[in-house]
């Protein structure tokens, strides 16, 4: 479990720095600054956990086969 702990904390890190590439001015309607900001936290979260869990997983089921 600690892996995981430090998993999320490694996969946070590049999940910002690379979601900090993306210009979300062009993507959302105008005036809908609390939606877009919303929408891009809930994507962040998102993206970190898919990537933590496949990387965990990857190596816990590459040691038993």
């Amino acid at each position: 479990m600690e892996l995981k702990i430090f998993l999320y904390l490694f996969v946070s890190i590049f999940v910002i720095w690379s979601m900090d590439s993306i210009n979300i001015n062009q993507i959302f309607k105008k005036n809908k600054i609390y939606q877009a900001r919303t929408f891009y936290f809930f994507l962040g979260l998102a993206l970190i956990y898919l990537i933590t869990n496949f990387i965990y997983d990857f190596f816990i089921y590459s040691k038993i086969i």
